[in-house]
């Protein structure tokens, strides 16, 4: 932008010039201007447009940007009534699997089977289930997360961990391998399909 100090002393200069370029008109007793339009129009001030560079531009597609969480959570000072109250309104994480649960304690000796490691996550999610979503207190909370039985590959398990945790990924999957493990010896390993569900990252944006 030209400063009006500038801008004002050009005209100045310019008005100056154009009268040096008028005449005098006797009859009139005025001056006559008549050429000096060719000179303001030659000289004329051109002031540049300004305009913004739209090169860089880019649009930002909703689906790319990161998941925000608006809902509302209890605080974990609350009451278990209140956590109930505002875990109710939202959803438990699906379980794919409706069998009976198989409750027995560390150190039973069961063999290693789909159904019997479908049946020991099940009892796994209620007996460590301050670490899942499963009940309203907790989602309550903010608590969201759940696991799934995936597969078994050979004597190791492969579970799949979904939502949103207090404790940390890695915590969990320790946790619940030991649950398993501890009840069926033949699994010698739980792990997850994909590494990157063990990361912050997938936690943080979990809903």
């Amino acid at each position: 932008m030209i400063p009006n100090a500038l801008l004002l002393g050009a005209l100045a200069a310019l008005s100056n010039a154009a009268i040096t370029k008028g005449a005098f008109v006797p009859s009139t007793g005025k001056y006559s201007f008549s050429n000096a339009f060719p000179y303001l129009k030659q000289h004329a001030l051109t002031v540049p447009r300004m305009s913004s560079d739209w090169s860089d531009f880019a649009y930002d597609d909703p689906d790319d940007l990161d998941p925000i969480d608006t809902r509302t959570y209890a605080d974990e000072n609350d009451s278990q009534e209140y956590k109930a109250t505002i875990g109710s309104q939202l959803e438990s994480p699906d379980i794919d699997w409706h069998g009976d649960p198989i409750f027995v304690p560390q150190g039973s000796v069961l063999p290693l089977t789909v159904e019997n490691v479908q049946g020991v996550l099940a009892a796994c999610r209620e007996e460590i289930g301050t670490m899942f979503g499963y009940s309203a207190e907790n989602r309550g909370v903010g608590i969201t997360g759940g696991v799934d039985f995936i597969e078994l590959d050979g004597p190791s398990v492969v579970v799949h961990l979904k939502g949103r945790f207090w404790h940390q990924r890695t915590t969990v999957l320790d946790r619940v391998g030991a649950y398993i493990m501890g009840r069926i010896p033949e699994v010698v390993d739980v792990y997850v399909a994909d590494e990157w569900e063990l990361t912050d990252e997938a936690n943080d944006e979990a809903l």
